[in-house]
């Protein structure tokens, strides 16, 4: 199969890098360097038991460019999910069809994380590429947890409008 071929049969665009989420014991020496060394500033912050992670959300660049830099660390080091380990816990791309993203990938044997789509940290609908294939799904993120983020109006529109 051509790219060309699986391009137009795709029924989803990615759109965009939307996030980085770093993982550290610690917050500490995170903020440090993403705040008060690099001058990236707070958005917003995450907790949740059953993902075992206290996250800050900060902003690198501003408006419909912007990227979402998560700062993770686990709630308890000794449980999983492990989110700060890899250091670079996962990549998140923005998508304009998320639900028709997950069931494409999914018939093409892609294998995804527990927890099928569900509402993330940041308030959009999210899914996770899992890093590593099983029997059942032979294909993964190669080794990176990929989180797929529903875009929302103004990415859609705005990637419309860059492509021209």
């Amino acid at each position: 199969m051509t790219t060309d071929k699986v391009s137009s049969e795709r029924p989803f665009r990615v759109l965009g890098l939307q996030q980085v989420a770093l993982g550290a014991l610690e917050h500490a020496p995170l903020r440090e360097l993403w705040c008060e060394l690099l001058g990236l500033h707070e958005i917003g912050q995450y907790r949740s038991e059953l993902e075992n992670v206290d996250e800050v959300m900060l902003q690198l660049g501003a408006g419909l460019t912007s990227v979402e830099v998560d700062l993770m660390q686990p709630l308890d080091a000794t449980r999983s999910p492990r989110v700060h380990t890899p250091a670079l816990h996962h990549i998140g791309l923005w998508v304009d069809d998320l639900p028709a993203a997950y069931a494409w990938l999914s018939e093409r044997g892609l294998r995804f994380t527990e927890g099928g789509i569900r509402p993330g940290a940041a308030g959009h609908d999210v899914c996770f590429i899992h890093p590593k294939p099983s029997d059942d799904a032979p294909k993964s993120g190669v080794g990176v947890l990929i989180e797929l983020v529903q875009a929302p109006t103004e990415i859609i529109e705005g990637f419309a409008l860059a492509r021209g």
